[in-house]
């Protein structure tokens, strides 16, 4: 009888599920939910307060939690997805941003907050599937972390892709804001008609001081062409851009334990 209740206590954070309101397999529509903080209360006969801490900082053990919550509502009204770079934490607004660093490896990644829990021992923050991956311990179901509070996250829309480009080994992740990710389209100045494209500064000097009634001799094209040949030449020796190197990508060879759902290992 006592084993049992162990048994209960240990997975009381997964006790009660929200509705499936995705199917395994389905994509999982993003953002959708609600900010908030919430009111203090009390799990397992400890009370916790919700609030938004900027100075928020701790350090303990991060589990991971799957399949059993994938496509159910969190604690704002978002669908979990597993896959995601996401994460619940106890007393974080929601939805927020956290930078976690894996204190055995010295992986960091800044995540979404927006569920609640853990409830287990003294396990500070439970994250989704892809961001143990991406922090190495997924195979491992518990790492060793420092949890730090990074600021509020937008309602609406994808960040996976910008969450992901934070990850780091060897130094913190920078905060999203100063996250910058390559547009699938190139930017073009929009015109104002037709025939207003932007031009630069040479072709409008040029386009004014020319005599349309002028005729063309040998002397100016041999002058046409000596301008042009140097403008060419001055092209050429253009210093070349610097090369950014892309962040580190995360790891996927750990190794797929099949048996490992709901948060994480116990």
């Amino acid at each position: 009888m006592p084993v049992l209740g162990c048994l209960v206590l240990m997975h009381c954070s997964s006790a009660k599920y929200s509705d499936r309101v995705v199917a395994e397999g389905e994509p999982v529509p993003k953002g959708g939910g609600a900010y908030r903080v919430g009111n203090p209360y009390s799990v397992n006969g400890r009370i916790y307060v919700p609030s938004e801490n900027p100075a928020y900082r701790a350090e303990g053990i991060a589990s991971w939690y799957g399949p059993d919550f994938h496509g159910r509502l969190t604690a704002n009204g978002e669908i979990y997805d597993m896959h995601a770079i996401s994460a619940a934490h106890p007393t974080m607004p929601l939805p927020s941003y956290a930078r976690v660093t894996n204190l055995d490896n010295g992986r960091s990644i800044i995540v979404r907050v927006n569920d609640r829990g853990p409830y287990v021992r003294n396990r500070i923050i439970d994250l989704s599937i892809g961001t143990a991956k991406a922090l190495d311990f997924y195979g491992y179901g518990l790492a060793r972390v420092r949890v730090e509070y990074a600021g509020r996250a937008p309602l609406e829309g994808s960040d996976d892709t910008m969450l992901l480009a934070t990850l780091r080994e060897g130094s913190p992740a920078p905060a999203p804001s100063k996250v910058m990710i390559a547009s699938a389209k190139p930017f073009l100045p929009k015109p104002t008609d037709g025939n207003d494209f932007p031009q630069s500064a040479d072709r409008k000097s040029a386009r004014s001081s020319a005599k349309p009634d002028q005729p063309i001799t040998a002397e100016t094209a041999s002058s046409n062409r000596l301008k042009a040949a140097t403008r060419s030449a001055s092209a050429d020796t253009q210093l070349p851009l610097p090369r950014v190197d892309s962040p580190p990508a995360p790891r996927t060879d750990a190794p797929m334990l099949g048996l490992m759902s709901g948060r994480g290992l116990y």
